[in-house]
This record gives structure tokens, C-alpha cells and sequence, in this order.
């Protein structure tokens, strides 16, 4: 009885020495799935009215938890991710390599999503018609794009979730505070203590994802019914297998032949942060998970604080690349205009250059609301898309956040800055040890020892 005590872990063990399992989180997040489906589908069968109310209550309440925290945790993100760099050799060309990747990484996914767009003609045969149509209340535009950098006052953005907004205050403030030198370092010590603040409260909020993925799956099912997804079939097709080619496809090909790595290490590094991507359908949301996924995989810390932020308002495969180009040639086929080769290389830039405008937040719509307007199509075709818009978006983000991680690995091994034994032994761990402060607590005088191995070039 004593070596049986003895020999138990403390902590899971009861009075009667019986061990409750503990359930991995991928496990939650999938029995969340399979049970929001059984109630979204029982909501909408039996016309049970306070089950649907009450998924949707449900899957708001997630998403709004994960919106609180979106404003200043980009803004302390991005400052403290700037600032960062002081620390890290040649800055400029890492933050320059990690640009010109997002751009080439965007680049390929928008060609590939107007190559399946154009061999499947999603927008044929639905049975829908302009009529179905309805335009959005607030729509993108490339004036208000511009001009929508530039906040008025430094309240508003916040109060109204203006994350490109932010993110241009954030990058003045970094800037400014890489200028002042030693003087900036109270603000610096300040906002990166918020930062931890922001990310464990966040981290909290990331364990409801379970509970959240039956509110947002059951309220989905329940609202919209096989029968409406059935009409958006082909689309929705066409979305899930642009995502995964890019995903399983051109990823793992730029992992094997650019960085020269083990493509598989990398998705046993970056599930953690895949997983949640899906389910929360937030990059932003999903960022300290990413970041510390990437840190996993041999990313130097200080890089990573730098490229991760930075990509989760800026780098989005899936919402702006992906989606749009697919989204614009399924409109065009419904209102009957012919779309030309000049209109397959607008798709394409904007896809670039206009990616900030989705700034990591839960649907895309202001990204295809900006591509439509540039290419002249009728903007009440966003309406044809918003009921499907949340099952579209789970994929669409996951690949965002693949994406994310993706690139700084790609940098970090060209520089020879990557701790490829790091990279070499990323495992299919569980979510919990992603935990802020477990990894930080455990990981302190290995990450030392890590980075002074690293070499960095001169």
C-alpha cells in the first residue's frame, strides 16, 4: 500500500488512490465538435428554440471573451515585438526576408485558389441569384484603407476594435522607443510585464475553446442547416482543398527544399497552435500559442516575438489569399460578369498588398468587401456568402496560423539562426505544455543555453 502511494504522482491521485485520466485538449476540442453537431442538429430538428439561443449565447460569449483582449494585446505585441529586435543581429534583414516571405507565401496561395476556382466554377449550378444577395452595411475600400491607418485619437481605436489602428500606433511606439534607447526602457519593462499579463488571462480564455467549439458548431448547424451548406457545396469544397494544398502541399515543399528541414517535425511543433486556430477561427486569439509553438521548433525568441505578432495582423493565406479569389470568381459566375486576365492579377495584389486588412480577427469580410470593390463586382455578394462565412473560416484560419509559423522556421533556417535540434525532436505534445507560464517556468535556462549555441550571422 505504501510503495502503491508512494508510486503515484501527487495531484492525480484521490483518497481511494484512483487516477482520473486526463483528457488531451485535441480530445476536448473534438469531442466539442462531434457534441455541437448531435445539439445544433437536435436544435434544428425538433425546432428546440432555447437550445439554439443558447449555443448561440454560447459561442458568443467565447468569441467575445477572445475580442476582449484583442486590442491590447496587439498593441503591446507589436511594440514589445519591435523593440525586440535590438536584440537580435542584422534586425533589418530578418524583418525584411520575414516581409518578402509573407509576400511569396501569399503570392502562391492566391494563384492556387484562382486555378481551383477556375477548373470547378463554384458559383454554377447552386440555384442562387443576385436576388439572394445583400449588401454589407460596412464595406472596404481601398480610400478607407488608407485613410484608415491614421487613427483621429489614440481612444477610438481601441474602444471600436480598430486593429489596423493599432497596429500603426503600436509600430510609431516601438520605433519611437528604439530611438530614446536606455530612457524607453521603463515602457518597455511596463508593457512587456502587460503582455505576460494579457497572454496568461488569454490563456484562460483559450481553455474554454472546447466549450466555445459547441456553441459556434451546434449554433452553425442549428441556424443554417445541411440544406443551405448543400447549395454553397462546390465552394466550400473548393476553400477546404485550396487550404489543405497550401497546408499539406506548397508548406511542407518550401519546409523540404527552402528551409531544408523534416516537414513532418514542423506540424508535430505547430499542432498545438493548428488545432486551436481552427476552432477559435482567431489568429490574434490563437497568437501566444503560435509564438510558443514556434519558440518550440528552434525559432530564436527574440525573432519570434518579432515575426509572429507582426504575422497574425498581416499574414493570411487563407482570409486574404485563399478565400477572396475563390470568393470573387464564385460572385462574378452568380451576377453573370466575365472576369479577364487584368481581374486575376487585381485578385492577386490586393491578396498582397491588402492582407493587413483582415487583422487577424474572426472573418474576412473586409477583405473580400475590398476585393470586390477593386475588381467592380457587386458588393451584395458578400451577402451570398455570410451564412456559410463561420464554417468557411475555421479552415481558412488554420491555415493562416500554419502560415504564421511557417515563415519565421523558413527565415530562421536560411539565416542559420534555426536550433535545428530543438526543430528536430517538436513532438505531438498536448496544448497544456504550451501553457505561458509552465513553458516560461521550465524552459528559462534551457532557452539561455539555446540561444548562446545559436549562431548568428555576422
Amino acid at each position: 500500500m505504501s510503495a502503491n502511494t508512494a508510486s503515484t504522482p501527487a495531484g492525480n491521485r484521490s483518497g481511494s488512490g484512483f487516477r482520473i485520466p486526463k483528457v488531451p485538449f485535441w480530445a476536448q476540442i473534438v469531442a466539442g465538435l462531434a457534441l455541437g453537431v448531435l445539439l445544433g442538429w437536435l436544435a434544428r430538428s425538433q425546432d428546440v428554440a432555447w437550445l439554439k439561443d443558447t449555443l448561440d449565447q454560447i459561442g458568443s460569449i467565447f468569441v467575445q471573451l477572445l475580442k476582449l483582449a484583442v486590442a491590447p494585446l496587439v498593441f503591446f505585441a507589436i511594440l514589445v515585438s519591435i523593440t525586440n529586435l535590438r536584440k537580435v543581429n542584422n534586425a533589418a534583414r530578418l524583418a525584411t526576408r520575414t516581409l518578402l516571405w509573407f509576400m511569396i507565401t501569399s503570392l502562391i496561395a492566391v494563384a492556387i485558389g484562382l486555378v481551383i476556382g477556375l477548373l470547378t466554377n463554384p458559383g454554377a449550378g447552386t440555384g442562387l441569384t443576385p436576388k439572394d444577395g445583400q449588401k454589407p452595411e460596412n464595406a472596404g475600400s481601398w480610400i478607407d484603407f488608407l485613410t484608415g491607418i491614421v487613427p483621429t485619437d489614440v481612444i477610438t481605436p481601441f474602444t471600436e476594435l480598430e486593429v489596423l489602428q493599432i497596429v500603426f500606433m503600436a509600430v510609431v511606439a516601438g520605433i519611437a522607443a528604439l530611438g530614446l534607447g536606455d530612457r524607453a526602457k521603463p515602457v518597455l519593462v511596463l508593457s512587456e510585464s502587460v503582455l505576460e499579463l494579457l497572454q496568461k488571462a488569454l490563456w484562460w480564455v483559450i481553455r474554454l475553446a472546447p466549450v466555445g467549439t459547441v456553441g459556434l458548431i451546434g449554433f452553425a448547424i442549428a441556424d443554417y442547416g445541411w440544406d443551405l451548406i448543400g447549395k454553397y457545396a462546390t465552394f466550400t469544397a473548393d476553400v477546404y482543398i485550396g487550404c489543405a494544398l497550401v497546408m499539406f502541399g506548397v508548406y511542407p515543399l518550401l519546409l523540404a527544399t527552402v528551409a531544408k528541414v523534416n516537414p513532418l517535425q514542423f506540424y508535430k511543433g505547430a499542432w498545438p497552435a493548428i488545432q486551436l486556430a481552427f476552432v477559435s477561427r482567431s489568429s490574434v486569439g490563437t497568437m501566444p500559442v503560435t509564438q510558443k509553438v514556434t519558440e518550440r521548433l528552434g525559432v530564436p525568441k527574440d525573432y519570434t516575438s518579432f515575426a509572429v505578432p507582426f504575422g497574425a495582423t498581416t499574414k493570411m493565406d487563407g482570409c486574404a489569399a485563399i478565400y477572396p479569389a475563390l470568393a470573387a470568381i464564385f460572385i462574378a459566375q452568380i451576377f453573370d460578369v466575365q472576369l479577364g486576365i487584368q481581374d486575376y492579377l487585381l485578385i492577386a495584389f490586393v491578396s498582397v498588398v491588402g492582407s493587413a486588412a483582415t487583422a487577424g480577427l474572426t472573418g474576412a469580410t473586409v477583405m473580400l468587401t475590398l476585393t470586390l470593390s477593386t475588381l467592380g463586382l457587386p458588393l451584395e455578394g458578400v451577402g451570398l456568402l455570410m451564412a456559410i462565412d463561420p464554417i468557411l473560416d475555421m479552415m481558412r484560419t488554420a491555415t493562416n496560423v500554419t502560415g504564421q509559423a511557417l515563415v519565421p522556421v523558413i527565415v530562421a533556417a536560411r539565416e542559420r539562426i534555426l536550433d535545428r535540434d530543438a526543430y528536430n525532436s517538436a513532438t505531438f505534445s498536448p496544448i497544456d505544455d504550451i501553457d505561458t507560464g509552465a513553458v516560461d517556468a521550465g524552459d528559462d535556462a534551457g532557452e539561455t543555453g539555446r540561444k548562446a549555441a545559436v549562431p548568428v550571422p555576422a
